[in-house]
């Protein structure tokens, strides 16, 4: 009756059985042993017909607990004789995709791994680290082999940080679908190289790309123009009013020096006005109502104007306004605001790709806030392999279903 009930439990059909339980209460362990009916045959992958059991050899496999028991399949796996005489294990059905664990157990690891980090995986489960990151970068590397980017059109790329400061990576994700497409080491133009190397043997066509949304670094610059030769660079408007909002802070600072009235309006100065309260929204317009005396208040005014103008959607309109904001802020003497002219300036045609694209990076910023994130939480990831699991976990979009039909 027990092995029965296990059988059912654990979906095991013939020529399969359950041919005992062993049931360890101090340690809080079950173990499940299952052979198969003598004289049974087996069929192996690429091979046609099914054939007898040469020997066998005796395999664990980690499941799903048993209520608060730690579950293990000691199976009798066997080793069959092929036509042309060679030998071949038989994997079961529930066999996972990494040595030791079943199926359900696998995608057990991958639920809950898109969910905390590693370390508190690995708690919970009485796993290694190591055997928690290693059945992820197995899932994520099958999930690649068979990702299909042969209808990607438009891209986004941006950076982030492995360390504070420095060793940096860029990520390449589809920017219709919002999934990350590519992770690699560096920002520079080798990477958009790396990237289109990739694309293409997943059945990407990188002449075929329509456009790409970048920041403002001559290297991506560079490496579009000459692996995505047709794409249509853009600036995403955010991008610009961020530069804009740091020449903002960054006037408020020099004069603060002299005024300390400017003192507690970091804030006030950078948030959108229509969110601030009532008292901070006060303040503010009072800065502003001395426009004429006040350098940090003509700051604020241009970073306006230059949002508004980002909005419209006229491209040659918004490229005749762009260069008149540009003319205007370079006959002030607000220096910092000028620098954002320049580069306006120098960017004006991508910049201007915005009014009909549309297109921004802003949701790889978003990617790039959870990894962060997630790395403080495990006290980082030491290596890129690592980090690379963690993005596509988090924003791949891989198809794990076709690897594990129990892994969502």
């Amino acid at each position: 009756m027990t092995a029965k009930l296990f059988e059912a439990a654990l979906g095991i059909a013939s020529p399969w059985y359950i041919n005992g339980v062993d049931f360890d209460v101090e340690k809080k362990t079950l173990a499940i042993g299952i052979d198969f009916v003598a004289g049974s045959r087996f069929a192996v992958p690429g091979v046609d017909g099914a054939h007898p059991a040469h020997d066998t050899v005796t395999k664990r496999y980690r499941h799903l607990n048993f209520f608060q028991h730690e579950c293990h399949l000691e199976v009798r796996v066997p080793r069959v004789r092929l036509p042309d005489g060679g030998i071949r294990q038989v994997e079961p059905d529930w066999a996972g995709r990494l040595a030791g664990f079943t199926l359900l157990f696998e995608a057990l690891i991958m639920a809950m791994c898109r969910e905390m980090t590693f370390a508190a995986v690995s708690r919970l489960v009485g796993l290694s680290w190591h055997q928690v990151v290693a059945i992820c970068k197995r899932y994520v590397e099958l999930g690649l082999e068979q990702a299909d980017f042969s209808e990607v059109k438009r891209l986004a790329a941006d950076e982030t940080s492995k360390a504070r400061g420095h060793d940096y990576i860029t990520l390449v994700a589809d920017a219709d679908q919002r999934r990350v497409l590519f992770v690699t080491e560096g920002r520079d133009a080798d990477t958009i190289n790396a990237f289109a190397a990739d694309f293409t043997a997943h059945g990407g066509d990188p002449t075929a790309v329509e456009s790409i949304s970048i920041d403002m670094s001559p290297a991506f610059i560079k490496g579009v123009t000459k692996h995505l030769p047709n794409a249509r660079i853009t600036f995403d408007k955010f991008h610009v009013i961020a530069h804009a909002s740091t020449a903002v802070d960054k006037t408020r600072r020099i004069e603060q020096k002299t005024d300390p009235s400017l003192k507690g309006l970091r804030w006030k100065l950078l948030r959108d006005r229509a969110s601030l309260t009532p008292e901070a929204r006060a303040d503010l317009d009072a800065l502003i109502a001395q426009v004429t005396t006040k350098r940090t208040a003509r700051a604020w005014l241009y970073k306006e104007q230059l949002r508004e103008i980002l909005e419209r959607k006229q491209i040659n309109v918004v490229r005749d306004m762009l260069m008149q904001w540009a003319t205007n802020v370079m006959r002030s003497k607000v220096e910092p605001m000028k620098e954002v002219a320049k580069m306006i300036r120098s960017h004006i045609e991508g910049i201007v790709a915005w009014t009909q694209t549309r297109q921004t990076n802003g949701f790889l910023k978003a990617i790039n806030g959870l990894f962060q994130a997630a790395k403080r939480k495990a006290r980082g990831y030491g290596n890129f392999s690592t980090i690379r699991t963690v993005v596509f976990l988090l924003a791949g979009k891989l198809d794990f279903t076709k690897i594990n039909p129990h892994a969502a």
